[in-house]
């Protein structure tokens, strides 16, 4: 567990499914930073979570209410594939730029390092300058451009692809 200013990091359990739905479905409503339309309940939270256990979800909690989750997931099914990880951070939409994105997605980052995960990919529905930023920060950096791959909201939306290599010692 790690503190940050007010900022707790731990590991999301069963209980936080509500919070984390609650956080997920903004985006899904109100954005094309995620690329579902429809909205999920819990069950389909904490389907997801013991589905994509390891490595474990995580969350930021503030004053005793989650306020950011982070996870990451296999890049590809094909074993070769086994040390790259796709990561995911959602923000509260009340407590973006305050610091809990950096703060969990850093943790998140070192636990997969410590893991033993090779890569990290973080997919990012254009524009979004914050999670540019938040990627750039912790030392990602852009490998691609895929254009118009998502139709959100009565337009085409691009996604760009930032990188992490983890054992390198040029971060």
């Amino acid at each position: 567990m790690t503190s940050s200013t007010q900022i707790t990091i731990r590991r999301a359990t069963d209980q936080d499914a509500p919070a984390i739905c609650s956080i997920y479905n903004f985006y899904i409503r109100n954005t094309v930073i995620s690329f579902e339309e429809l909205e999920i309940d819990a069950n389909e939270v904490l389907s997801r979570m013991k589905r994509e256990t390891d490595p474990p979800w995580w969350v930021a909690e503030s004053d005793g209410s989650v306020v950011a989750f982070a996870y990451g997931t296999a890049w590809k099914t094909r074993t070769a594939y086994a040390k790259t990880l796709e990561t995911t951070i959602y923000v509260d939409s009340t407590r973006r730029g305050k610091g809990v994105g950096f703060t969990l997605y850093k943790h998140l980052v070192e636990q997969l390092r410590m893991l033993g995960y090779h890569v990290l990919l973080g997919g990012i529905a254009q524009p979004n300058e914050a999670s540019v930023r938040l990627h750039e920060r912790l030392g990602f950096k852009p490998v691609g451009m895929l254009k118009e791959v998502g139709y959100k909201h009565d337009r085409w939306v691009d996604v760009g692809y930032w990188e992490l290599i983890l054992d390198r010692a040029d971060h």
